[in-house]
């Protein structure tokens, strides 16, 4: 039995000398010098472009989030210049269900605060718990030079 620890801890012994023999040893090498950066100043002065928000701007969205499957919902839109209503625009939207796309009519040109309304009858069309979209388009506005596209009404049918 003492032979064995007596081997036993020769080996440990041996090992431990290894280990700090070779943890002792030099094998750092030189850290090559970096170049060091330089920002010209006029670096500062070639600024990008800020950029301009647009003249015409609308949003659209729902008058209900999450409507029984079978409901009527209203959805709302509004067209704005800067910061002012835009009155008279005609709009046009289409309503995407997961197997088809409804066209919608406004009811009357945008009024004086800027809104239009459509009425959609939902009808079993689109899955519960599955999201539809409304995408809104004024195509006729006073002042501007083509369609405005409004951000995506939306709903969730439960």
């Amino acid at each position: 039995m003492k032979t064995f620890r007596y081997i036993l801890f020769s080996a440990m012994l041996l090992s431990m000398g290894v280990l700090l023999l070779t943890g002792c040893g030099s094998t750092a090498s030189q850290v090559s010098i970096q170049p060091t950066a330089t920002v010209d100043k006029s670096f500062q002065s070639q600024l990008s472009p800020v950029p301009t928000a647009p003249a015409y701007r609308c949003g659209a969205w729902s008058s209900n989030n999450a409507p029984n499957g079978y409901a009527t919902i209203t959805i709302y839109a509004r067209i704005m210049k800067d910061v002012a209503p835009v009155s008279g625009a005609t709009a046009s939207a289409v309503a995407h269900f997961q197997g088809s796309d409804q066209p919608l009519d406004a009811q009357g040109a945008s009024d004086s605060g800027g809104y239009v309304t459509f009425t959609l009858q939902l009808q079993g069309r689109q899955p519960s718990q599955v999201p539809a979209t409304v995408d809104v388009t004024f195509n006729s506005v006073p002042g501007s030079n083509g369609p405005v596209h409004c951000t995506s009404a939306f709903f969730t049918p439960q």
